[in-house]
């Protein structure tokens, strides 16, 4: 299952979409997005997971802006 859309507010009215992947487990649910390492994620019901996944999308995006905001000479 795919469509994991990260609002883009941050960039002006620029929508960001990703490719998220959903796996049933015994556990209930893991999911990531392909085109971004580190997002990834779990939940008990599918739906749980979802939103987990667009929260971690969130912060990995977050933490990407920090990491190159610092490395930019000022």
């Amino acid at each position: 299952m795919a469509g994991l859309v990260a609002n883009g507010a941050y960039h002006g009215g620029m929508d960001l979409h990703f490719t998220a992947v959903f796996r049933k487990v015994p556990e209930g649910y893991i999911g990531f997005v392909e085109e971004l390492p580190g997002a990834n994620t779990q939940g008990a019901t599918l739906e749980e997971a979802r939103a987990n996944l667009q929260e971690a999308v969130e912060m990995v995006l977050q933490a990407n802006r920090e990491l190159i905001e610092e490395a930019a000479p000022s």
